[in-house]
């Protein structure tokens, strides 16, 4: 468990168990570096059974806050003071800071699923009435958020296990309304194509060492949108089918790192852009450890 408490300038840390695959110190290292600030950004690999400990610790460690990533999003969401009405509407938080003495927890995947998808599609959002979810998973229940929240009239859950598809869309539906967001089975996917502005993937189909997301692309809108949470590789089998179709496509990498940028703001006290440097930095680590990741 790092204590830092010697350290004078700003400090945060990714918070996870493991945490040592986390691109996140990478990502905000690189931005102090750009802006010339002072701070560093560190792992803090902490056990399940330490986490509370920890996150009640952290200030007297020496840190002004940090991100949370596997397994710990749905805990920090209890142990934070304050919560943002992202974080309270996902019941799980993946960002920490300190307003005064008050612990506050938010949960920027949403942030950084939409900012991604306007930088890589402009003006998507104007042209998506229904949109498809590919999976039931915590990445998929923030990226429902974001688009009922945007205001896609319909979005479709689509997974293999109908049930836990069904448990977001009764979740959201007492905000939103039950016509705007529904379940259904994997068997169902081909219906709901023809009518769908955006396919999104976060299941870790197409992921490296899982095996490929093989889906007709073909009844799809010729306006449609393709993306994915998936980044290794950094094109995806979906992707790559989207784009033979002549599809506009946004990679998952966006996200990680669009999704950055709320907590460095509140931690170093300057908001940071996602440029083209930031990419090609984070992409060269990626194909270090995974050559085979080009896609």
């Amino acid at each position: 468990m790092p204590n830092i408490s010697d350290q004078a300038a700003p400090a945060a840390c990714i918070i996870g168990y493991p945490v040592g695959h986390s691109r996140s110190p990478l990502i905000h290292n690189f931005w102090l570096r750009e802006y010339d600030l002072p701070g560093r950004y560190a792992f803090a690999e902490t056990a399940p059974e330490d986490l509370q400990a920890f996150v009640g610790a952290l200030r007297d460690n020496g840190f002004t806050g940090g991100n949370v990533t596997i397994p710990h999003k749905e805990a920090a969401f209890r142990l934070a003071g304050r919560l943002t009405a992202t974080a309270a509407a996902l019941n799980a938080v993946n960002t920490l800071w300190f307003d005064g003495d008050v612990l506050w927890g938010d949960n920027t995947d949403v942030e950084g699923f939409l900012a991604n998808l306007d930088a890589g599609a402009p003006g998507w959002d104007g042209e998506t009435r229904v949109a498809t979810v590919l999976g039931a998973g915590g990445a998929a229940r923030a990226i429902v958020y974001g688009l009922l929240r945007r205001g896609v009239s319909r979005v479709v859950i689509v997974n293999r296990t109908v049930e836990r598809a069904q448990a977001i869309a009764d979740h959201f539906a007492p905000e939103f309304g039950h016509e705007r967001v529904a379940a259904a089975g994997w068997a169902d996917l081909s219906a709901h194509l023809p009518t769908s502005g955006l396919v999104v993937n976060t299941t870790s189909l197409g992921m490296h060492g899982q095996p490929p997301l093989s889906i007709d692309l073909g009844a799809l809108p010729a306006t449609a949108v393709v993306t994915d949470a998936v980044y290794v590789p950094l094109v995806t089998p979906i992707l790559h089918a989207a784009a033979a179709r002549g599809l506009r496509t946004v990679g998952g990498l966006g996200m990680l790192l669009h999704q950055a940028v709320p907590g460095f703001e509140r931690w170093f006290g300057r908001r940071p852009v996602v440029t083209d440097a930031l990419r090609t930095y984070i992409e060269a680590d990626i194909l270090k450890q995974h050559p085979e990741a080009a896609g």
